[in-house]
């Protein structure tokens, strides 16, 4: 699975990006995105906002869970008290769509099997985190790396060299912090 955070200022400007990959399951921590999905995915977490801001009031939790899904990318938020966004977008990984054919054709396609349509459905069915965006195990997994960016967040925050609400967080501990937390959690 592949993953690009963002954390937003309450005027939606960003604060700070990163990307990254799975390392679980024996991911290599990589980003898989395509060129053209990488231009876009700023754009698709902005798409979200307006859905953030709704939720934002209806929601008990400073985590809103998945909060939109464009095509195969979902996005998970968390919004703070004093209104800065966590926007983590999240796309499964796919495989390339072949098909194979099988003695016979006594079947309803004619003997064609779809491999992709096979490996999603293993996938769904799997219990790993990046099998399935919308499963329990890998919400909670979500949950746990907003509370602990979150934590390291204040802290970046709190420091006097900080200028709230509009600096961007260049601090290279805080981008190994969230790298560290994405490689425990996700």
């Amino acid at each position: 699975m592949s993953y690009y955070f963002a954390i937003l200022s309450p005027l939606d400007t960003p604060l700070f990006e990163h990307e990254f990959g799975t390392s679980k399951s024996g991911g290599d921590g990589q980003p898989r995105f395509t060129d053209q999905a990488r231009h876009l995915n700023q754009f698709i977490l902005h798409s979200s906002l307006d859905i953030v801001e709704e939720l934002q009031w209806t929601q008990p939790g400073l985590y809103l869970k998945v909060i939109d899904k464009f095509f195969q990318n979902y996005i998970s938020a968390f919004v703070t008290a004093s209104n800065v966004k966590f926007l983590l977008l999240h796309q499964p990984t796919t495989s390339v769509p072949t098909t194979t054919t099988t003695g016979g054709g006594g079947g309803a396609n004619g003997g064609v099997v779809n491999t992709a349509q096979a490996a999603a459905s293993s996938r769904v069915n799997s219990t790993s985190v990046g099998a399935n965006p919308t499963s329990p195990q890998t919400e909670e997994a979500i949950k746990n790396f907003m509370n602990e960016v979150y934590e390291n967040y204040v802290k970046a925050v709190m420091s006097p060299f900080y200028k709230a609400p509009n600096m961007e967080i260049r601090s290279p501990v805080f981008r190994q912090r969230v790298a560290a937390a994405g490689r425990k959690y996700l």
